[in-house]
């Protein structure tokens, strides 16, 4: 059992009410529990002329543990994009803080990532298509496959034709690749499992040392292997669904970011069953990166999430 605070949230559509020229900023703030946490960083946005349009807490019941996160809107030519991170580098040190981290989507650069997928496109295109449309805050550094994709494809024409690089590693069990991904992926912030269907290593995952986001289908782990989906309608199952999560040594055990779940009844085929499944993969991982780059996503506990 948790309690849950929430504060002063109000729908905010498109910054009303601040002075032209005003930025949306993030801030989220991990630390031990004390009195007067909300009420200094209300005090830091409101002594440089900024305006708190939301803030989520979250305090674990019998755990000396604060977790927030606050949406404001400022004028940065009263407070400088650097001055603000010095602010708030100031509370974080007075609390103690784990974790405060300050975003300003307007003017900071977008996230950078790279894309792994294997032979599956439904979540690799979607990816692209919602990149193309402006509807995720990243941008796209080069996409990595173990499966080679003829240049007339459409994945393949769709990435020649906005310049993003296509990397084929085909992969064996002597040989993952995995040095030549990571230097690939070097300068990204962090990564997408696309349907990858290789299991990273330990010595990857220290090495990149950043968050990779995955996503695997809801029929995990009762149906394993291959085409789980047709063993799962064959089971007549009537739930089904999707996990995004971040990757751990564990294999699709990380720390859970976003599900959802759809059902299913005797009238679907094994087409539109399918179709369901990919579906429900395709909106999961999207908002898992989504959550995640609007820093809604904090570790929690050992193997847990706080997704504000």
């Amino acid at each position: 059992m948790v309690v849950l605070r929430r504060i002063a949230r109000r729908a905010v559509s498109m910054i009303p009410g601040g002075p032209a020229g005003s930025v949306l900023g993030i801030h989220v703030f991990h630390c031990p529990d004390a009195v007067g946490i909300v009420a200094k960083l209300s005090e830091c946005i409101a002594s440089r002329g900024g305006n708190i349009h939301s803030v989520d807490v979250f305090v674990p019941e019998k755990k000396q543990v604060f977790y927030s996160r606050s949406e404001f809107v400022f004028d940065p030519a009263r407070w400088p994009r650097d001055v603000v991170d010095n602010d708030f580098n100031k509370i974080s040190k007075l609390f103690s803080a784990e974790k405060s981290v300050v975003r300003v989507p307007d003017l900071d650069p977008k996230f950078k990532i790279a894309v792994l997928a294997s032979k599956q496109e439904h979540c690799l295109m979607d990816l692209l298509y919602r990149w193309q449309e402006g509807r995720l805050p990243v941008d796209i550094s080069c996409v990595i496959s173990n499966h080679q994709r003829a240049p007339n494809t459409h994945v393949a024409l769709f990435l020649e034709r906005h310049g993003i690089p296509y990397h084929h590693l085909p992969t064996s069990a002597e040989n993952t690749r995995e040095a030549e991904i990571l230097e690939l992926v070097e300068d990204t912030d962090f990564l997408v499992l696309a349907r990858y269907m290789q299991v990273l290593s330990r010595r990857f995952l220290e090495s990149y040392g950043k968050d990779i986001i995955n996503i695997h289908h809801g029929l995990l782990p009762s149906f394993k292997g291959g085409n789980p989906s047709k063993q799962a309608f064959d089971a007549g199952v009537k739930l089904i669904g999707a996990t995004s999560h971040f990757v751990t040594e564990e294999l699709d055990a990380g720390p859970i970011i976003e599900q959802m779940v759809e059902r299913v009844s005797h009238r679907d085929t094994l087409k539109s069953f399918a179709q369901k499944s990919e579906n429900l993969e395709k909106q999961c991982l999207t908002q898992a990166i989504k959550s995640y780059c609007e820093l809604r996503v904090l570790p929690y506990q050992v193997n847990k999430t706080v997704v504000f």
